[in-house]
């Protein structure tokens, strides 16, 4: 089983030092082993497990939801309608601002189309103004 210091850890997995320290303190990585002069010794599992970190941020879970997906990868056989239902619940979000984004694309795209015909003011400040977005 290979070893890493924090700095390493850093580089291997592009995250700054005081997010490391920050995880272990809210439990989303559980007690880091330390030398005998206090410098914390990271595994391949921490590794694992920052990783799993991330690609659950890339995909808009929260840090509480990721503490609860952590410990149901422990058993995910068991935890599957958990998983599930926290990934429906995360769909149904993310499907809700896709949906508002698509509504601002088109409110801006209609300004926009505005602003260019426009020959007197800005119809884009002129709507922001009015509240309409």
């Amino acid at each position: 089983m290979n070893t890493y210091r924090i700095g390493e850890v850093t580089e291997k997995v592009g995250i700054s030092a005081d997010t490391l320290r920050y995880y272990e303190k809210i439990k989303l990585l559980p007690s880091i082993n330390r030398t005998d002069s206090g410098i914390r010794v990271y595994e391949d599992t921490d590794i694992s497990r920052l990783r799993f970190i991330q690609r659950a941020q890339k995909m808009r879970f929260r840090l509480k939801e990721i503490g609860a997906l952590l410990s149901m990868r422990e058993d995910p056989q068991h935890a599957r309608e958990e998983v599930r239902l926290l990934t429906r619940k995360k769909l149904d979000e993310i499907e809700k601002h896709l949906g508002e984004l698509q509504y601002l694309r088109n409110e801006l795209q209609l300004l926009l189309n505005l602003c260019r015909a426009s020959k007197n003011g800005c119809p884009i400040i002129e709507s922001i103004d009015q509240e309409k977005i």
